[in-house]
Parts: C-alpha cells; sequence; structure tokens
C-alpha cells in the first residue's frame, strides 16, 4: 500500500536543513504503513506542511485554541470507522523552529527527529494516540518500529516516559 503524499515547505530554513523533504515523507509513510498495517484504501492521500513555529502557533491556535507553537499537529480527515475507505487522511504540519531546537536539546540529528514527528502525526491520523499509557505504549511501539525500519534510533530512549 502507498500513499499519495502532497509535500509544502515554506521557508528556505527547511531546504538548507533539511534537503529531500519529499523523499523523506515518502519513507517515513511506507514504515509507519508497514508497521501499523491499517486498513486503508488504495491510493490514500496525506498532505505535509513544514513550516516555521510562527505558522504553526497559528494552526495551533485556531483548531486547538492553544496560543503556542509546538513541533507537529496532525489534522485528521477521517474517523477511525471512515480509515478503510477514505480517500483523504489528512494534514501533518511540522515547525522548523521547534523541531530544530528538539533535536538539539535531545542531541537527535534533526532529519532524526523530522522522521519521528512526521511519523508521530501519521499515526495520529491513523487513529493512534497517547492519551493514557496503555495507548502511548502501543504507539511508541509501532513509531520505534517504523523509524527502526529507517535506521532512526529509539526516539524514546533518553527521554523522561513520565513527562508525555
Amino acid at each position: 500500500m502507498k500513499l499519495t503524499i502532497d509535500v509544502a515547505v515554506e521557508g528556505e530554513d527547511w531546504r538548507v536543513a533539511a534537503p529531500g523533504l519529499e523523499h523523506l515523507a515518502e519513507r517515513v509513510a511506507e514504515a509507519c504503513l508497514a508497521a501499523a498495517n491499517p486498513p486503508l484504501s488504495e491510493g490514500a492521500e496525506l498532505s505535509v506542511l513544514f513550516c516555521d513555529d510562527a505558522k504553526i502557533r497559528t494552526l495551533n491556535a485556531a483548531w486547538r485554541s492553544q496560543d503556542k507553537a509546538t513541533n507537529v499537529l496532525s489534522f485528521p480527515a477521517a474517523s477511525l470507522s471512515q480509515l478503510p475507505s477514505a480517500r483523504i487522511l489528512g494534514d501533518v504540519a511540522v515547525a522548523f523552529q521547534t523541531a530544530q531546537r528538539e533535536a538539539r536539546d535531545e542531541g537527535k540529528p534533526f532529519k532524526d527527529h523530522v522522521a519521528h514527528l512526521l511519523a508521530h502525526g501519521l499515526l495520529h491520523l491513523l487513529g493512534f494516540d497517547h492519551e493514557n499509557d496503555e495507548d502511548a505504549e502501543r504507539m511508541e511501539a509501532i513509531e520505534r518500529d517504523a523509524l527502526g525500519r529507517l535506521g532512526v534510533p529509539d526516539p524514546y530512549r533518553a527521554q523522561d516516559l513520565e513527562a508525555r
């Protein structure tokens, strides 16, 4: 199963710090689909926006009533019951400055962190969440599996999981 992915890159910072974002998004999506094995229709579509903190702050305020920047946002276009027949899964937006700061603070390569954020956002579109410990463990296991398929180290290895 392959997704059709529409990638929009806003800002030169992304192109300089992480060339090949379209290819990265495709690889992450393929790995997530292999790890999660969701029931999707052939040719389902996903949009990815690589933006700056100002844009993601605007989106976060408008859609989640949180007037602050965040690393990744997901906007599902289909409910869980609609996923098997949905043509459009939704949108994922990743913020440059927040992702860059987190990667630096956590001592991770920037592209590895962006891959993790993309995986995390896509899994939300596929109905996964981390609202309780059991769901968080399930989602994190799929993220680890997907990222491992890409050669990206466990993104949770050095983090305090109590701070989810």
